[in-house]
């Protein structure tokens, strides 16, 4: 089995988001997959995804927190700066932890850790909506 989506998120805050149960939802046909993979591409390169702990909201805001303390806006050396203060540290903060997730799928389910969650990383103060492709292969 092989099926694609499209997923587009509405525009979040700047900060790290959980759309694990968005991406769920999406997919009606992930619970007809016994074993395969679902791998979560954004089409954006000022956002981000990763996955982290999904229970305590304070590990997402210490992650802004740190992201904005390792890549701070403002640089005498940044060329890039025509969109706005925040954009060049967001294209590097979204290289740093990349474009997409791979999860693997067992039993109908993203076989996940308990405590961990999916999270779109939006890097912008205003980044609109963003688009994420789905792609679940299994059986």
């Amino acid at each position: 089995m092989f099926e694609q989506t499209t997923l587009t998120l509405p525009a979040k805050p700047r900060g790290f988001h959980l759309i694990t149960r968005e991406l769920v939802q999406s997919l009606p046909v992930l619970g007809r997959c016994q074993q395969g993979l679902l791998h979560v591409f954004i089409q954006h390169t000022s956002a981000s995804l990763t996955i982290n702990e999904n229970a305590d909201p304070s590990v997402r805001r210490d992650f802004e927190r740190a992201f904005n303390h390792l890549i701070p806006e403002n640089q005498s050396y940044y060329e890039h700066t025509d969109e706005g203060p925040d954009d060049m540290p967001a294209h590097l903060k979204a290289s740093i932890l990349g474009p997409s997730v791979t999860i693997p799928v067992t039993k109908g389910a993203l076989n996940i850790g308990i405590w961990q969650g999916i999270y779109l990383c939006e890097h912008r103060d205003h980044g609109g909506p963003r688009s994420l492709v789905l792609t679940l292969q299994g059986n």
